[in-house]
């Protein structure tokens, strides 16, 4: 350690490794070489993992470096579902496990991952540690999980059977579930819906965030920035852009404005080549791309993207079709759209972009004609929902397969819609509001893959079509868009 010391002195260098980094850190501590804390703060930051990252977060309560702490702890917390599987969680004490389990940012999507993880880590040590069952089954939010995972699992658990309070504890949770809400976790991303239009014609302005672990919307609306309807909504690296739309005279507009999280702030960036409503937005290898639209005269078949570090749009190769109110995703590199209106006719065609080639392709064209679509890739596939065909509105869904080729039904969602928003929030799919029967609706419903089935989930407070939606995710201010958790006793 002393030689490493000495070259880091004279070269200003020195060889981290995962077999040195903590001794290394150790003497730098106590030698007081604050670059060389810093640079071994900065390797274990780097190569926190699930295996690593409790016994870096225990390692660093001994030392005054709160910031690495504070990091490996919220690490913990945020891969908690791969961390309970290692070997270091069996080895905390029970007042670590506490402070994880005790934690709102508790990235967990079932409660009952909890619950099975103490359940772990009490019988990994049985003799020493079934005593501590009645302090930590408290901490387990029992009332977010379904009564019948409580009454065959929980119930039947021998450290609950075998333990008076325990009992007690959860009979008394299946008794009051029908009356008092739980206290759900933070959730690990945040749905936002933007803009759009009321069914008198306005424009709300209005933006509101979806906690789906409380399922609750939250209106965060900044009357600072002009309404937007038909426009694209993209999240990228720290900022939500609003790329597109038309304005408050409803003029097709080019202008692309962006939302710091941070600071909740507005700012116009560069704008598109074109004027685009109706138009289609994704996000591919760090790049904003927004495809078709119109622009008060044509339906267009451009396409262009925007590259934050240059603020530059480039334009790509043009699609076969001309297309407005068509939608778009991104899926293993490519970019798919479909659906649309083009020169004359809703289409059921959709094609896919190679950003490698420049290239458009024509795929397998969708069993619906589907104007105002919703498009997004979901377990690794792409997703046609809902839709006008001409005649109906639709509510029908269908699910593209890129290996085959080939589109196949799904099931139907509660509502026929159009124009709605669209987005995949935490392993489901999620559809928002949108135009039904002649009227703007407010209704949000979701889509589970692996049981093919639609759930109701809370509505918007606002009802509003030509919106468009994009997810958040790993903000450092996360709790600002959701509801706060003392209020969901």
């Amino acid at each position: 350690m002393m030689e490493l010391i000495l070259e880091f002195a004279y070269t200003g260098s020195v060889n981290v490794t995962e077999s040195n980094a903590r001794r290394l850190f150790m003497e730098a501590v106590s030698l007081n070489i604050v670059k060389l804390v810093q640079i071994c703060c900065n390797f274990f930051e780097k190569t926190l993992c699930p295996h690593n990252c409790t016994s870096i977060w225990q390692f660093t309560k001994n030392y005054h470096v709160p910031e690495l702490q504070l990091k490996a702890f919220h690490y913990v917390l945020s891969h908690f579902e791969e961390v309970v599987f290692g070997e270091e969680f069996l080895q905390l004490s029970d007042q670590d496990v506490i402070d994880i389990i005790s934690s709102d940012n508790l990235n967990v999507r079932q409660e009952a991952a909890v619950f099975e993880a103490i359940i772990r880590w009490i019988t990994h040590e049985p003799q020493e540690r079934e005593g501590y069952a009645d302090l930590l089954l408290p901490k387990v939010r029992l009332s977010m999980m379904p009564t019948e995972y409580i009454q065959s699992h929980v119930l039947s658990n021998k450290l609950v059977t075998d333990n008076l309070m325990c009992q007690a504890m959860v009979s008394e949770v299946i008794k009051s579930k029908d009356r008092i809400l739980g206290r759900p976790r933070m959730p690990s991303a945040i749905l936002l819906a933007i803009g759009g239009f009321s069914s008198s014609r306005n424009l709300p302005n209005v933006i509101e965030a979806f906690d789906v672990r409380a399922n609750h919307w939250i209106n965060i609306t900044d009357l600072s920035e002009p309404p937007h309807a038909f426009h694209g909504a993209a999240y990228l690296s720290g900022y939500v852009y609003c790329v597109g739309g038309f304005d408050k005279l409803f003029i097709a507009t080019n202008t692309v404005c962006r939302f710091d999280l941070s600071t909740r702030t507005w700012q116009e960036v560069a704008p598109m080549h074109y004027c685009r409503f109706n138009v289609s937005v994704t996000v591919l290898s760090g790049c904003i791309y927004a495809i078709g639209g119109y622009d008060g005269h044509t339906r267009l078949s451009s396409a262009e993207f925007y590259q934050p570090e240059t603020n530059q749009w480039l334009e790509t190769a043009p699609m076969h079709e001309q297309r407005s109110d068509a939608s778009c995703t991104a899926l293993n590199g490519k970019i798919y759209i479909c659906g649309g209106f083009g020169r004359n006719e809703h289409l059921q065609t959709a094609e896919c972009y190679n950003p490698e080639t420049n290239q458009w392709t024509l795929i397998s064209p969708m069993s619906s004609r589907r104007n105002g679509v919703g498009v997004i890739a979901y377990d690794n596939h792409v997703y046609a929902v809902g839709g006008f065909d001409g005649t109906a509105y639709l509510q029908t869904a269908e699910v593209y397969n890129p290996h085959t080729n080939t589109w196949r039904n799904v099931s139907s969602m509660m509502t026929p819609r159009r124009n709605f928003g669209i987005e995949v929030v935490e392993d489901h799919l999620f559809v928002v509001g949108g135009f039904s029967h002649f009227t703007t609706i407010s209704d949000v419903e979701y889509y589970d893959s692996k049981t093919n089935e639609w759930s109701q989930a809370c509505d918007m407070d606002v009802g509003r079509s030509a919106l468009s939606c994009c997810v958040l995710s790993g903000l450092p201010n996360m709790a600002d868009y959701t509801i706060p958790r003392d209020l969901c006793f």
